[in-house]
């Protein structure tokens, strides 16, 4: 068993080499290769004008952003101007609506009481013009009675007898 671990500790211990090199000298000339041949193509370069004109896009759009955005401020006060100028607007209306509520409220109370007063004085011309025409009737019965009463008197008190005198006076008095 002894002889496992110092084969296993010896297998561990190996590293791989090709011509004479070891990993770390392989990673490090391939590093240096992909490096030399980046420079060669000049991927420095195109990274760099890839960044530039990334920042030249992000740029571009940041000074949109910045017109649209005071832009919209200024819609923004405009709007609230105009907002202020209805409820100023809204406010009038509504004062010149109560002022003319109130007046017409006013003019009807008044034309009301015209009204009440037409209507008061019809009503007492119609009371008045009813007691004339009963005062009216009352004295056409009363004077229908009297001429009935004296014709019934007439003709109880004077005969055809009684009236020859009186025709021959007033016969004589012509």
């Amino acid at each position: 068993m002894a002889d496992l671990s110092l084969l296993l500790l010896a297998a561990e211990a190996a590293e791989p080499e090709a011509l004479g090199f070891g990993p770390p000298i392989w990673v490090a000339l391939a590093m240096t290769v992909l490096i030399a041949v980046a420079l060669w193509l000049k991927v420095p370069g195109m990274v760099t004008k890839g960044l530039d004109a990334s920042i030249a896009e992000i740029r571009k759009q940041l000074d949109e952003a910045k017109a649209l955005r005071a832009e919209a401020e200024a819609l923004r006060g405009e709007y609230a101007a105009k907002i202020a100028s209805a409820e100023k607007d809204a406010a009038a209306m509504l004062d010149h609506a109560k002022a003319e509520a109130e007046a017409i409220v006013a003019k009807a109370e008044a034309a009301t009481g015209e009204m009440i007063a037409r209507r008061e004085k019809m009503a007492a011309d119609k009371i008045a013009a009813a007691e004339r025409g009963a005062v009216a009737e009352l004295r056409a019965k009363a004077a229908e009675a009297a001429t009935g009463a004296a014709r019934t008197l007439i003709a109880a008190q004077h005969g055809a007898k009684a009236d020859k005198p009186l025709v021959d006076e007033a016969i004589a008095g012509l």
